[in-house]
């Protein structure tokens, strides 16, 4: 009983779970002989040999994975140290007390590298690297110190060109060249045949002629070059406000240097690169670089501010840690500033004509040469021979030279340059009025020789203000483009209604309105904010008038993942109403309830939000961008919670757009009449563009709209096929756009005019024929500071 007992123990005794591969091993060993069918009776028992071969199998493809990713780690480490750029501390920075190398600085916001700020201990530790304090700033002592190591905020442009630049470009006509070489021979020809002065008043009447094309030529050019320098000096004289030796202060944006911590509001332009130190509800326009017209939100996990782009919407401060050229801005305007210019059509098409005519009168002169050269031959050897030569038969060898030069001469017309130089000249004094700055009276004529324009939409066909055209309250729809229109709202809806209508709008707002110095009133904040805020002030008559009967307890901003904004505003009955505005398809499923013509909250029925969710549908199909408002009426509200996400009654659905410019339409109809082809190339989406192109004619029937993704994934021979066709291009990137004005020049020989009013334009314009730079903005410059043949309507 003892051996059976210990038996037991030894080879039975397993724990109740996740026994060992040897337990296992052992009770099978000692069961084993007593099984007569060992199939059958362990066919739910694991089989461990089948077990240990395949983890030797698992740990194999373990091992060869192991392996690879090793490999492959190497390899990423090897290519990320070769492209690794050190930075290196040098004396001057350590002398001046800095911890960080410029570049590297520069590198880490243009970059958006997280990992690197992080590992400079965040916006905190740079700060301490560059000794810069976000309540106190830099020290006023230590601007010098600061521009020499990491730079000045100015831009390497190009130097200005002299008046003898634009003469010598001037002279670079082929045309002028042939009546040169013409006039010298004449001259020389003349002095030899007729003598001094006689002999050169062809050769200098040619000269003089020149001149005169020449000095017309070069005037033009070089004055509008001075109205354009004049034009940018006024334009950046700009002033921010930053924190210096603990105060505020107004300074120029030349004046910036690393580490100044700026004050940033909306409508602000970034003026260098910059990390987010703190602020509220800052929302970014970076449209101007990198072409997308959705706003951006900047954090403390995203803090990274860019030259050139715009305050949208909230305020913050940042501090900057890169200025001028080591910019993204900057980095841009440098590759933007090279390249040549091409020669206009006229140029070739009368430089062509000189080489014929000039081709031409030489075979004539020649063969006029020889005859007249053969006679005398003739004539000299019938009379007195060959052999006999006396100094009159030169002369006669060089009258006939002077009548081949004459035939020459003549052929080539002198007045054709100056009379095709005085026409431009008078094109742009006429472009002038019109207030179109021309920056070489060349463009005059390119534009006149256009047969595709490519336009932008945003700011160039529409007026890039963003107006209330639609809207919908207690299930009625109603166009509101007109003053009338307004008037038949008013008496659609009772007075409780717009009351509570104009408290939503007015409370639930992220604009505002400020006076100018010159007494009128302007809306500041996001397109969509300004254009129901400037709706509701319309539909008030004054913000002023507004009978504040309310006070704003709590405010939830704009958030890009819930797409709505709240506000909570206490009543004067001691109770609370949350007002919530976002995008329709959100805010209607958070509403069970609608305000009535009268004002009252009625159950809403499943035929009213079908109705709802069809206006919602009509309203995005007529390229209109749709909100709605809604509110909820509670008793109290707990600071730390967020907003209700159900029980509000729906209060309006607005639809918003972008509307046409006055005379786009009558613009177009004049291009398609003139035979020039429209093509609208723009960031919005297809829908959107769809329907502004049909609005304004460019979309017809025999065209096509294309999104950029799959307009760049088209191969060449796709592309030749499919560019006649096309009409809009949505959803593209400023290197769509390059691409289309490319092919439509290399493929099929266009000459090509593009607008646009951002810099994310400016690789188009800059290869297109003609460039114009509509208004006051980011392309502009760039087209400033290259000398092409654009003009920059103001």
């Amino acid at each position: 009983m003892d051996w059976f007992e210990k038996s037991l123990q030894e080879n039975f005794d397993l724990p109740p779970k996740n026994p060992s591969e040897e337990a296992q091993r052992r009770w099978r060993s000692a069961v084993g002989a007593l099984v007569k069918n060992r199939r059958r009776r362990f066919r739910m028992v694991a089989d461990l040999d089948s077990r240990s071969q395949n983890e030797a199998h698992r740990r194999s493809i373990q091992e060869k994975i192991r392996l690879a990713l090793y490999v492959q780690k190497a390899a990423i480490t090897f290519i990320d140290g070769a492209k690794h750029k050190e930075y290196r501390l040098t004396e001057d920075i350590i002398n001046a007390r800095f911890s960080i190398n410029p570049d590297e600085l520069a590198s880490i916001t243009s970059k958006h590298d997280v990992k690197a700020l992080r590992m400079h201990g965040g916006v905190d530790g740079i700060s301490k690297k560059i000794r810069s304090t976000f309540d106190h700033g830099i020290s006023a002592s230590d601007l010098d110190t600061r521009q020499n190591i990491y730079g000045v905020n100015r831009y390497a442009e190009k130097p200005s060109r002299s008046f003898w630049m634009f003469v010598w470009d001037a002279l670079q006509d082929m045309t002028l060249i042939i009546l040169m070489v013409c006039a010298l021979i004449s001259a020389v020809v003349g002095l030899a045949s007729e003598g001094f002065p006689k002999g050169m008043y062809d050769g200098l009447g040619i000269i003089l002629s020149i001149l005169l094309v020449v000095m017309v030529t070069a005037v033009s050019d070089y004055r509008q070059s001075l109205q354009f320098k004049e034009l940018d000096n006024e334009k950046k004289k700009i002033f921010i406000h930053v924190t210096r030796d603990g105060s505020r202060q107004k300074i120029s944006i030349y004046d910036l240097v690393v580490g100044d911590i700026v004050h940033l509001s909306i409508g602000d332009q970034v003026p260098a690169d910059g990390l987010y130190i703190h602020g509220y509800s800052l929302l970014i326009d970076e449209s101007s670089l990198s072409g997308e017209s959705d706003p951006v939100y900047i954090s403390q996990d995203k803090p990274f501010l860019l030259a050139g782009t715009k305050v949208q919407d909230g305020s913050a401060k940042m501090m900057i840690t890169a200025v001028g050229m080591r910019t993204e801005w900057g980095r841009l305007m440098s590759t933007l500033s090279e390249g040549g210019e091409d020669e206009t059509p006229l140029q070739v098409k009368l430089n062509g004509v000189a080489t014929i005519i000039g081709k031409i009168g030489l075979v004539f002169a020649t063969l006029t040469f020889v005859v007249l050269m053969v006679r005398f031959f003739i004539e000299k050897g019938l009379t007195v021979g060959l052999s006999k030569w006396y100094s009159t038969d030169a002369l006669t060898i060089v009258n006939y030279f002077a009548t081949a030069v004459t035939i020459i001469v003549v052929a080539v017309p002198e007045g054709l340059p100056l009379a095709v130089t005085l026409s431009l000249a008078f094109a742009m004094k006429k472009l002038m009025h019109d207030k179109a700055l021309v920056r070489h009276l060349s463009a005059c004529e390119t534009m006149g020789s256009a047969g595709t324009i490519c336009t932008d939409k945003t700011g160039t066909l529409t007026t890039n203000h963003m107006v209330v055209d639609r809207i919908w309250i207690s299930d009625a729809s109603k166009s509101v483009t007109s003053d009338s229109s307004l008037e038949d709202l008013n008496s659609v809806i009772s007075p409780t209604t717009l009351g509570l209508f104009l408290q939503g709008i007015f409370e639930n707002t992220s604009a505002e309105v400020v006076k100018e110095k010159d007494g009128a009133q302007t809306v500041l904040g996001t397109p969509t904010e300004r254009a129901i805020l400037e709706f509701g002030l319309k539909l008030q008559g004054s913000h002023d008038a507004e009978d504040r009967t309310c006070t704003k307890v709590k405010v939830e901003p704009f958030n890009s993942d819930k797409k709505k904004m709240a506000v909570l505003v206490s009543l004067p009955n001691g109770t609370y109403r949350w007002f919530s505005k976002g995008a329709s398809e959100i805010v209607v499923q958070m509403c069970d309830m609608m305000v009535d013509a009268d004002g009252n909250s009625v159950p809403l029925s499943e035929a009213q939000r079908r109705n709802i969710l069809d206006t919602i549908n009509a309203f995005a199909s007529d390229a209109l961008r749709t909100l709605c408002l809604a509110y909820k009426e509670v008793e109290d509200f707990d600071d730390d919670s967020d907003s209700p996400t159900g029980g509000f009654t729906l209060i309006s659905i607005f639809g918003i757009k972008d509307p046409l410019r006055p005379g786009v339409k009558d613009a177009v109809k004049a291009c398609m009449s003139a035979g020039i082809i429209v093509r609208m190339v723009t960031g919005d989406n297809i829908n959107t563009a769809k329907a502004i192109a049909k609005e304004c004619g460019i979309l017809t029937d025999d065209g096509i709209a294309i999104e950029g993704p799959d307009f760049r994934s088209k191969s060449p021979e796709e592309m030749r096929d499919l560019i006649p066709k096309i009409r809009v291009m949505a959803r593209s990137l400023p290197l769509d756009k390059h691409t289309l004005v490319t092919n439509l020049r290399g493929m099929f020989h266009e000459v090509v005019a593009v607008t646009g009013d951002g810099t994310n334009d400016a690789p188009a314009l800059h290869e297109a024929d003609i460039g114009l730079a509509m208004g006051i903005a980011g392309t502009e410059e760039v087209l400033l500071s290259q000398q092409c043949s654009c003009c920059g309507l103001i």
